[in-house]
């Protein structure tokens, strides 16, 4: 019964994404049980089957483990609460203030995507879904002003890649991450606002220098959403409570799940007052509702399948000590180096993720190779969340980038000139992790004076990697880029004094570039 039980995780698990990540699974309860032939620190003492069966089956080591507890109350809640507030009107909300916000700009076209998939991601917390959902509106529009198609699959595939790490709801990952870091759930909110406005600010910053060098105009004012329509009651009446309720919940100090359902309740009470008194039909009003429900109810069982499944493949690699070998193997490698360790994380991160759902690469490469890390003394928040960029990072890594596929079908180019387009765009997110490590102010830590000196840092390197990468010119055309790759590099330093430094030089690098003539704006220029 138990191995039956197991396979029918595993088929459900395949159902719900794909065969990489049931096999992975299969492979540690094999390694479970073949493992012991494996001469050398890899292999273990052996296991007997019957002992096996009971920790995968009836302990609360495998399938009744903690991360299937997370995704039967704190994650359930949250999905709820994410799909009330998507299917309440928040969905075209957040579309038409990303449009009113950033349409009206060089590039606004790219800037809604930016902002849209941002605003969505931070409720959704998936990026294929995020670019399926966002990319069927704001890529075409892209393409209709003129943009490359690659491009424009680009701009959506990074953009959507950032809202599972956005607070307030991040990915399934962040609610994993807090059982096992043992922290609150608000407190890793809390340490990702920093590092989440750092990413979009790159992501914002790249496109608006592609966009004032090649010239590309706003989105013409008669296309743009009225502000009456996009701050009407009905739509906002629900965000307003459904945030309301989560303040109150934080506030009361209560528990997590408990917090989501203040919230859910106070969402559904607003959308039947708000529509109901401007004249909605109650039945179409409690069929929105319960549409919510539904998509909210599918949502917690794909999260739970892949969460049991992930269980068991924690539950294998603690039981065998496999993490402890890798960690051993890492260290002896690195020799001590924290970077070189961290570098070998961060490709392992990336390689591991690809094909796989980030809660599963982030439970996955936590449970093997995080502790190399945090037995170099960095503190088990930043290596987490070191660990659970890198994941969200493999979704739109090649070869195997399932956000950057769905951005090229939706755009209707090839997926290499998408990924290749999409790094370039998000090449400041794949060095923000080794921030972390470098300035842990940069999650809350150090007090006010090591936040500061983080913030200022990361947006210094942000801001000038931006311009690097996006060809901002300056009068002096033979050292551009070199010029704007010396503030990107000071910024990395520790000292106060180098990061002010790399402030002054990228402010002076800015209005020497402002007095380069730049391209007349036209919806027909295309990005090089």
């Amino acid at each position: 019964m138990g191995f039956g039980t197991l396979l029918c995780v595993l088929e459900l698990a395949r159902r719900t994404s794909n065969w990489v990540f049931p096999l992975i699974v299969l492979a540690a309860v094999g390694y479970a049980f073949f493992g012991y032939l494996i001469p050398g620190q890899f292999g273990h003492r052996g296991f007997d089957s019957a002992y096996l069966t009971e920790i995968i089956f009836l302990s609360d080591r495998g399938l009744w483990g903690m991360l299937v507890n997370v995704a039967s109350t704190t994650l359930a809640a949250f999905v709820l609460f994410g799909a009330i507030l998507l299917h309440t009107g928040a969905g075209e909300t957040f579309f038409d203030l990303s449009a009113r916000l950033g349409g009206a700009r060089p590039g606004g076209a790219a800037k809604i995507a930016t902002f849209a998939s941002g605003f969505f991601g931070a409720i959704n917390g998936s990026t294929v879904a995020n670019v399926a959902t966002t990319g069927n509106f704001t890529i075409p529009l892209m393409k209709r002003l003129k943009y490359p198609p690659a491009y424009a699959g680009a701009v959506e595939a990074i953009a959507s890649t950032g809202g599972q790490l956005a607070p307030p709801i991040m990915g399934t990952a962040a609610f994993v991450m807090a059982e096992l870091v043992g922290m609150n759930y608000w407190s890793i909110a809390l340490a990702a606002v920093v590092p989440a406005l750092l990413f979009y600010l790159g992501v914002y910053s790249t496109v608006h220098v592609i966009a004032r060098r090649q010239g590309f105009s706003p989105v013409t004012d008669d296309s743009l959403p009225d502000w009456r329509g996009a701050m009407s009651l009905a739509r906002l009446a629900p965000i307003a409570a459904g945030l309301g309720g989560l303040a109150f919940g934080v506030v009361n100090g209560n528990s997590v799940e408990l917090t989501a359902c203040y919230g859910m309740i106070a969402m559904l009470v607003a959308v039947l007052v708000a529509r109901i008194s401007q004249g909605e039909d109650p039945r179409a009003v409690f069929a929105i509702i319960l549409r919510a429900l539904e998509a909210g109810g599918k949502g917690v069982v794909i999260v739970g399948i892949l969460l049991v499944g992930a269980q068991v493949f924690v539950a294998m690699i603690n039981l065998t000590g496999f993490g402890v070998a890798v960690t051993a193997a890492v260290l002896a490698i690195g020799q001590g180096q924290l970077w070189l360790i961290a570098g070998l994380m961060a490709v392992v991160c990336l390689i591991a993720g690809m094909g796989l759902p980030t809660s599963a690469a982030y439970v996955m490469v936590a449970a093997v190779f995080a502790p190399a890390l945090i037995q170099q003394g960095i503190d088990p928040l930043v290596v987490h969340m070191f660990v659970l960029y890198y994941a969200a990072l493999s979704v739109i890594t090649p070869p195997v980038c399932l956000g950057v596929f769905v951005a090229a079908t939706i755009a209707e180019a090839p997926w290499i000139k998408v990924a290749g387009q999409t790094l370039r765009l998000g090449a400041t997110a794949y060095v923000l992790p080794m921030l972390f490590i470098a300035y842990p102010g940069m999650l809350g830590g150090g007090g006010a004076e090591g936040i500061a000196r983080a913030v200022l840092s990361g947006a210094v390197f942000v801001l000038a990697t931006a311009h690097l990468l996006g060809g901002a010119k300056l009068p002096w055309s033979g050292v551009s880029r070199l010029l704007w790759a010396l503030p990107a590099g000071l910024a990395l330093m520790a000292p106060w004094l180098a990061t002010l430094g790399a402030a002054v030089i990228f402010a002076g690098l800015v209005m020497a570039s402002r007095r380069v003539a730049l391209p007349t704006p036209s919806a027909d220029t295309q990005p090089a």
